[in-house]
């Protein structure tokens, strides 16, 4: 196996990145810099910034799905917040999580030391679809549907934002009543930029006051209790 792939897979990074980390002199086999291109044998130790990583054919590969609640962050790192690792138990912490949601967001979240897994749901070139509840402020107007579906909208980050919108059927009359028309959607993303659906919707003057995922690359949450976790 070449050594860009290795480390794509034993980290989730991109080949693109595995590249860079490569040619910068991060990577190194058996205690010598590697060169891109160069193989690696299954009886190698590769380190990346000098800590060993493991390709998942290696290891005891674990994947869990979390309903992740509003005011968590998912960081090992808190600076004050709650983080996704207070809702597991000690065990799990070595997982990563597959992508983010961000503190305000709930709902579904893959944690994962399998980087094949986690390169092939968050890389561009998958297009994994991402599902989400959402609701604004306000009524979303004409204009701004077409915008968010067809046109586009400038988020500041040289390309355009663009995603499906739909409003569902609820069949519940009670939540029916508590729902102002054109407020509630659920939005399928295929991209991972940061906060994408707020900033887009922040762009055209609303407010996101509810985003919860509950579908991603295939996997769904299902009745998954908030702030519970299953392993898949």
């Amino acid at each position: 196996m070449r050594i860009n792939q290795y480390v794509a897979v034993a980290t989730g990074m991109s080949r693109r990145a595995a590249d860079k980390a490569i040619a910068r002199g991060r990577v190194s086999i058996n205690g010598q810099v590697a060169s891109v291109g160069t193989e690696v044998a299954s009886n190698d130790t590769v380190t990346l910034d000098n800590r060993p990583i493991i390709h998942p054919g290696h290891i005891n590969v674990v994947t869990i799905m979390l309903n992740k609640p509003v005011g968590y962050v998912c960081s090992r790192r808190g600076q004050g917040s709650k983080t996704i690792y207070d809702l597991l138990p000690a065990e799990l912490h070595h997982l990563k999580p597959v992508g983010r949601l961000d503190k305000d967001s709930s709902g579904l979240l893959l944690l994962t030391n399998d980087g094949k897994l986690a390169h092939e749901l968050t890389h561009p070139s998958f297009q994994k679809e991402k599902i989400y509840e959402v609701e604004i402020d306000k009524p979303l107007k004409a204009k701004d549907r077409e915008k968010i579906t067809k046109s586009g909208v400038n988020i500041g980050d040289n390309r355009r934002s663009q995603f499906q919108l739909r409003q569902p059927v609820i069949s519940n009359q009670k939540s029916r009543k508590l729902l102002v028309p054109n407020t509630y959607f659920l939005v399928t993303l295929t991209e991972g930029r940061n906060r994408q659906i707020r900033r887009t919707l922040a762009v055209l003057g609303y407010q996101v006051i509810r985003l919860h995922r509950f579908e991603f690359g295939g996997y769904k949450l299902g009745n998954l209790s908030l702030g519970n976790y299953t392993i898949l």
